[in-house]
């Protein structure tokens, strides 16, 4: 039956995260797809990381743990060795539900000609407690341009697809995903499919947060790198509103989660200023950025996202947490 299915290879770039390597190497390992090529490269932890991985050793394709040009670099050499039809990679904190990979495999499936399929995510804490979750909708090449970002460990490509565009672009360190996803998208569809593939998992030292305006930047710098793209500019050209709109809201998303309340504000008006919709799409943390720049309502905002959290956690989502706990 193995051998009927088709080869899915699944990277993890590892750099330090001994308190959380293990869940994601299990969520792989216990995946119920029977066909997975698992590759772990790990760019010379210093930490447990590597004592970790070694225990699961005899179950991965391959493992290396040296000094590496980071987490592109190391994603690139999983890449270079993957033999699989279906790639995916999945950062050393994140984790993957249960069916996840027989699921995504199945959409691929349906979608012989698709570059990639994606699936929503849930948002996890420290404690793999889930307390936010990332729904996408039917987007395609436009949308992406715009800004509209996929939360990558959700995402599975055909290796056909990956080798036609490109690997990653080691120029980019914040949006080297999208810069990705825009090279497939460009030259294949693709296809969201509304169920939970992943956890991505947010804590004090993850990039998201700390990350701050680098993600503004590479919007900005990918958005240079479609008006020269010969399949991107016309479009770049005829949406460059709406595209600059994306380029701040996504600048304003982090700036506002790194705590740069100001510099959130600014990017939001601007933001608003090329597309208003954005007024109605995000207008509860346009105004905490705003009230934030005044007063300091940060414990306004704490509480908020606690009681979202409380009420996302009242939801099913008790299979994932027992998955995660059970492996």
């Amino acid at each position: 039956m193995k051998n009927k299915q088709p080869l899915v290879s699944i990277i993890t770039p590892s750099y330090n995260q001994g308190n959380y390597i293990e869940q994601t190497l299990r969520s792989v390992l216990f995946q119920d797809y029977p066909n997975i090529e698992y590759i772990v490269i790990d760019g010379g932890s210093t930490d447990n990381s590597v004592s970790v991985i070694e225990q699961y050793q005899d179950r991965l394709a391959f493992f290396v743990s040296e000094k590496d040009n980071g987490q592109s670099d190391a994603i690139n050499k999983g890449f270079q060795r993957a033999k699989g039809d279906i790639v995916a990679w999945l950062n050393s904190d994140d984790v993957y539900t249960e069916h996840a990979v027989s699921r995504a495999v199945a959409a691929l499936a349906k979608c012989p000609g698709c570059g990639f399929v994606f699936g929503n995510v849930l948002s996890i804490d420290m404690q793999s407690n889930v307390f936010n979750t990332m729904t996408f909708g039917d987007w395609g090449l436009q949308d992406l341009m715009r800004f509209k970002i996929i939360s990558q460990p959700g995402l599975f490509m055909h290796k056909q697809a990956l080798d036609d565009v490109g690997f990653l672009n080691p120029d980019f360190h914040y949006l080297m995903d999208h810069h990705l996803w825009l090279k497939i998208a460009s030259r294949y569809p693709v296809q969201y499919i509304d169920e939970f593939w992943a956890a991505a998992r947010y804590h004090p030292e993850a990039k998201n947060l700390t990350g701050g305006a680098h993600y503004g930047k590479e919007a900005f710098k990918l958005y240079e790198w479609m008006l020269s793209h010969p399949k991107l500019a016309d479009i770049s050209r005829q949406n460059q509103r709406k595209i600059e709109s994306g380029a701040y809201h996504l600048q304003a998303h982090y700036l506002l989660d790194s705590g740069q309340n100001w510099k959130a504000l600014m990017s939001y008006l601007n933001a608003a200023i090329r597309n208003g919709s954005i007024f109605l799409s995000d207008y509860q943390r346009m105004g905490f950025a705003l009230l934030n720049s005044i007063f300091s309502v940060d414990q306004m905002r704490k509480s908020y996202l606690e009681k979202r959290s409380r009420e996302i956690q009242s939801q099913n989502y008790e299979r994932f947490l027992k998955y995660i706990n059970k492996n």
